[in-house]
């Protein structure tokens, strides 16, 4: 039967091929099943396809969408914390591998899996003191980090079910929008927020992902995607090489705060503006963080993509750029996780709500909340 695929951007529905409802099984799993979307362009190629799991969570099956081009790229995620589970990219023999952490069970993410790609939010990164001042108010937070506030709360974004809002074909590209409503005063924030997050696919080799929200009260939001990644599929990222086009940084203080302060990482162990390594200078930092978790000024307007990252793993030769609208980026090598991966978070500055000169994360009614990352994957 011809399934009805709605684009994103309006012009209603197309159908695309087939759908095929397809039982396969594989080591330790029964009863998968999976609905393919068969294309009659590239070879016949299935650009999206949707897997259901056996695995049960919150009396709900699970649905894992997988995204491919035709160059060999796979993305998968599920609606849990609009979590990427598997980002699978050749290396330069056309070895293929999922670049990103995941655990060897689905149910691990639900449990408490540390290295999840999920989306984070209300606020990513830090609020000082769990509070903030907004319109002359004062809204307490949630304290999960000792006396502050960390990735939206006990309960962010990333701990939840979003919902399906869209999915897609069409071109060189495939998609799927997820959609969660973070209700007023959810671990304390103002207002009712509608958020969308959309994955999409290209034949350019670029993982884009789009987030926008609306508020019915002034708010605050500052969302980002949390991928821990190793372009070599395992092991440390110590060999890993970056180049990033920040030339400041914001100081923080042994709680990952900000100070205000916005200084030069020029000669400095942060300096990654010539490319190196990341364990060259990794064991010089501050024995309480365990290596790198700082972010990087890059500014912007907030409207184009700018590059700002390269990322590369000489042995395998696959490397990833990052562009976004986003004005800071989080550089964190997984202390916790012995730098099995590298989060690259692009953000506004952590504790941006008590900081005046920081660029803002406030969201009126009526405004739009748009952000957008495109991580570009390339071989050598």
């Amino acid at each position: 039967m011809g399934r009805r695929i709605r684009l994103a951007g309006g012009g209603g529905s197309r159908s695309f091929g087939r759908m095929n409802r397809i039982m396969v099984g594989r080591p330790g799993v029964t009863g998968l099943v999976f609905w393919m979307v068969t294309m009659s362009s590239k070879a016949d190629l299935a650009r999206l396809e949707w897997r259901e799991h056996p695995t049960v969570a919150d009396g709900r099956t699970v649905r894992e969408f997988v995204l491919r081009n035709a160059n060999g790229l796979e993305v998968r995620g599920i609606g849990w914390g609009a979590t990427l589970t598997a980002v699978v990219v050749p290396d330069r023999t056309g070895g293929r591998t999922n670049v990103i952490l995941a655990p060897a069970e689905l149910q691990d993410y639900w449990r408490g899996f540390g290295g999840a790609a999920s989306v984070i939010g209300r606020v990513a990164n830090r609020i000082a003191r769990a509070r903030f001042l907004l319109d002359g108010r004062e809204y307490r937070l949630t304290a999960n980090h000792g006396l502050h506030h960390l990735h939206g709360g006990r309960r962010g974004f990333g701990q939840v079910w979003w919902e399906l809002a869209d999915e897609g074909v069409g071109g060189d590209r495939s998609w799927v929008r997820w959609a969660y409503v973070s209700p007023d005063g959810e671990e304390g924030y103002p207002g009712t927020l509608r958020v969308t997050v959309t994955y999409a696919l290209t034949d350019g080799d670029d993982l884009e992902v789009v987030y926008e929200g609306r508020t019915d009260q002034t708010t605050v939001v500052n969302l980002t995607q949390h991928a821990y990644f190793n372009l070599a599929g395992g092991g440390d990222v110590r060999g890993h090489e970056l180049w990033l086009a920040a030339r400041f940084y914001t100081p923080a203080d042994r709680h990952l705060i900000p100070t205000g302060e916005i200084r030069s990482v020029l000669g400095t162990p942060l300096d990654f503006t010539q490319p190196k390594l990341l364990g060259t200078h990794l064991d010089e930092l501050e024995p309480h963080l365990g290596g790198y978790d700082h972010n990087y000024v890059h500014g912007g307007d907030g409207r184009e993509a700018r590059l700002v990252a390269r990322l590369r793993h000489p042995g395998s030769g696959r490397g990833m750029e990052v562009w976004t609208t986003e004005p800071g980026l989080q550089l964190y090598t997984g202390n916790h996780l012995g730098h099995r991966g590298v989060c690259l978070e692009t953000q506004h500055y952590p504790d941006a709500v008590n900081q005046p000169h920081f660029p803002s994360v406030v969201l009126r009614p009526g405004e739009v909340y748009r952000s957008r990352t495109v991580f570009r994957f390339r071989n050598e």
